[in-house]
């Protein structure tokens, strides 16, 4: 029987990553995404929430959104949030999927209430190498926006070019190559699971004093 698994959705490349490694994985079932958001948008990735709503459609899956009341909430709030948004969404979970890459404490953290909860926790990604895994991301066909640059850590001059090899050949050395820092986000507009590509429209930059968002209008073709 195959254990059916809700992916953490944050709408960028890590994400669809995992989401096409299980699709792979004869082990589990997909049976619907689910995001955190402040106010209408998701955090980090600035991306508005009727976006994300356009990818799970273009999934062709459910979405759980929760809404969060601050952007660094307590992790007491995060957790109770997150947990009975999931129980809550009536849909059958045996596991919960994240696209976290480094071994850097995340996964305990992250199984400390989702394992409490009764679930499986799921790393499709965890531990693998970030240029590898760069480069599947291209290679597999995740076609996807750099939508958000930390200006401490990656010139803001990358805010809004794609994420492709010219790209990764233009990183700093010091800057990883999948942005698992937080040097950058990403928007994800096509990929293998989706039935057709989100066309993007790019509009202004929003300048912040420390980051920089790309901001768009967006529709499914």
């Amino acid at each position: 029987m195959k254990k059916k698994v809700i992916v953490s959705w944050s709408s960028g490349k890590d994400s669809t990553l995992t989401l096409l490694r299980l699709q792979q994985d004869p082990t589990y079932e997909l049976v619907g995404l689910y995001t955190t958001h402040v106010d209408e948008e998701v955090p980090f990735q600035a991306t508005p929430i009727e976006i994300v709503k356009q990818q799970a459609d273009l999934i062709g899956l459910p979405l759980v959104t929760i809404l969060l009341p601050e952007v660094f909430p307590s992790n007491s709030v995060y957790q109770s949030l997150v947990v009975d948004g999931l129980r809550k969404s009536e849909l059958k979970i045996d596991a919960v999927a994240f696209g976290d890459m480094f071994c850097n404490g995340i996964a305990d953290y992250r199984r400390g209430y989702i394992e409490k909860a009764g679930w499986e926790c799921v790393f499709p990604l965890l531990g693998q190498d970030s240029k590898k895994l760069a480069q599947e991301i291209l290679s597999v066909g995740i076609r996807t926006l750099v939508t958000t640059i930390d200006t401490s850590q990656l010139d803001g001059r990358f805010c809004g070019v794609w994420f492709d090899d010219a790209f990764l050949e233009q990183l700093p050395c010091q800057v990883d190559p999948c942005g698992e820092n937080g040097e950058f986000h990403t928007l994800v507009v096509d990929a293998p699971c989706f039935r057709t590509p989100l066309l993007i429209a790019p509009s202004t930059v929003e300048r912040e004093e420390r980051f920089h968002y790309q901001r768009y209008t967006a529709r499914i073709s």
